[in-house]
């Protein structure tokens, strides 16, 4: 596997819903879901964003939506968001960034049938959440013995820009601080 590449990767958001949002007790995923969201658009890179049944659990929070207006987003109701309709032909890219809510169950199964087609996956793990963390970190494990890369926020917003003299740079910078 390689470092994340702008060129060939795309942002997949697992159901990061009002209801979802408010049940996690740590409120850095949530931050940390919106920084990505919030770099891709500036970065005008490609999104995809789920929502697991939105009439009972909302919709995408609005600080994502509003980050990444050309985003395809797609309903659903199984737990990997690979076994809806028109979600692996929107898959343009060999790289897929995924996070999202919850780790051991939408993100896991939606993780597994990615590197079961040959997907590059980094999992980043301080925008997953699970409303148990014994859950969430034994995701992280399985998805990391399977293959996927397990990744943090910063090292995601860092390896878009490859170095300082990018010309969004202090503009991705400034997410962090």
């Amino acid at each position: 596997m390689n470092t994340i590449n702008n060129k060939e990767c795309l942002v997949l958001v697992i159901d990061v819903q009002e209801k979802l949002v408010n049940m996690l007790t740590d409120e850095k995923v949530k931050e940390n879901a919106i920084k990505i969201a919030k770099a891709f658009g500036i970065l005008n890179l490609p999104a995809i964003i789920t929502e697991q049944y939105p009439k009972g659990l909302g919709s995408t929070i609005q600080e994502i939506k509003e980050a990444l207006p050309n985003a395809k987003y797609f309903e659903k109701t199984n737990f990997s968001a690979l076994k809806e309709n028109g979600i692996k032909e929107a898959l343009t890219k060999k790289q897929v960034i995924l996070f999202g809510i919850e780790t051991h169950i939408c993100v896991l199964q939606s993780a597994f049938d990615l590197l079961n087609l040959g997907y590059e996956v980094f999992i980043v793990k301080n925008a997953c959440g699970s409303r148990q963390e014994d859950n969430k970190d034994t995701a992280l494990k399985r998805l990391m013995h399977a293959g996927a890369q397990i990744v943090t926020t910063e090292m995601v917003l860092f390896e878009l820009l490859e170095g300082s003299k990018h010309p969004n740079f202090k503009e991705i910078q400034a997410l962090i601080k």
